[in-house]
Parts: C-alpha cells; structure tokens; sequence
C-alpha cells in the first residue's frame, strides 16, 4: 500500500486508530515527479504540504544575483512544504525540485482543515510535526553560527548519508552555505582524515 509509510510516520508521532488513520489517507492525493521536474516555482502559491514515498526534492531559493541557496532536502519519509505560502496562501519565495524521479502523495489547505474539524488528532499531529521541524531548523540555524564549515560538512554527511550520496557537490555547498571550491578543499581534507 503507497499510503503504508505514512501511516507509520503517523504513528509515530501520536496514538490513532486505524480507521482513522484510513480517513486521513483518504485525503491525499499520490503524484509522480520526474527528475529536475518542479512541484513548486518561486512565485507561485503553495497548495499543498507533501509527504515523500520515494525520492528527493531540494528546496531552495534564488538570490538576485542568481546564486541558488538550499535550504532543505527531503527524501522518503520526509515531510516537503513551504508552510508561509501554504498557510497564508501568498506568493512562495521557494522552489521545490525533484533530484530524482519522486512520488508523493498530496494534501491541500481546504482538506487538511476540514481533517482537523473531522479528527482533532489530526491538529495535534501537525502540532506536533511543526515543533519538530522548528528544533530542526533552530538546531541548523546554531550550527551555522558556531560550527565551521568543515564540521558542518562533517555533521551533514554523517547524519543524512543517504542525501549526501543523492546529491551533487553544488548542491552540498549550496546547503552549507560556502562556495563549491572551498567544499573541494573540505572533501580532500576529510580524505586525508581517513587515510591516516
């Protein structure tokens, strides 16, 4: 079943039943994305939040001066959205793109609040989900302010492996916020590291 993953994620994070586990799988929708293909431009209103059954998206945003600047990555069994646009329906500042051929499965506003009246368990859920993702992200913020890049780099590959491995070195700078050529010196540094 393409919906068995999310109810496990489900699970995880709050005591449901599974009838009621039905109910909420019955409100989203599946939708394949090929690679480099985009779920969401910058600009365009987000109408969805998504959950990733299999693949890998970066989510990212262009600078003025063009530079790419990724803010997150989100592989299977990771949640993908631009919350700001989704909850206040305005004109994303993100883009999300595929890395590779994806399928995830959909749910917009108008069900996701119609869920919340129906099963209240579902608004602790995403409660929930959302103080986790702010730990995360306050947890990158303080280690962008007090890691280097070379422990940042460190703490990346350690961690999130399989994201690494999916990922180009363009990419891995442009999450770690340092240049592609300072990223080659880290990488040969660490190679270094292991031969000795």
């Amino acid at each position: 079943m393409p919906y068995d993953l999310l109810k496990q994620n489900i699970k995880r994070n709050v005591q449901i039943s599974d009838n009621d586990l039905d109910i909420v799988c019955s409100y989203f929708k599946s939708k394949q994305i090929k690679k480099k293909d985009f779920l969401l431009r910058q600009g365009s209103v987000y109408k969805y939040e998504g959950f990733v059954l299999e693949g890998c998206f970066r989510i990212f945003t262009i600078d003025k001066k063009g530079n790419e600047n990724v803010l997150y990555f989100a592989t299977k069994d990771w949640w993908l959205m631009d919350i700001d646009s989704f909850m206040n329906q305005t004109p994303s500042l993100l883009n999300i793109q595929a890395l590779e051929d994806s399928e995830i499965i959909l749910i917009n506003k108008t069900d996701k609040e119609a869920l919340y009246t129906k099963l209240p368990i579902v608004e602790k859920l995403f409660r929930i989900m959302s103080q986790k993702a702010l730990v995360a992200w306050q947890r990158r913020l303080i280690r962008n302010h007090t890691l280097t890049a070379q422990e940042r780099y460190n703490h990346f590959i350690s961690n999130y492996p399989e994201i690494a491995s999916k990922l180009t070195d363009r990419q891995k700078s442009s999450y770690l916020g340092i240049t592609h050529e300072f990223l080659s010196k880290i990488k040969k540094q660490h190679k270094l590291k292991k031969i000795m």
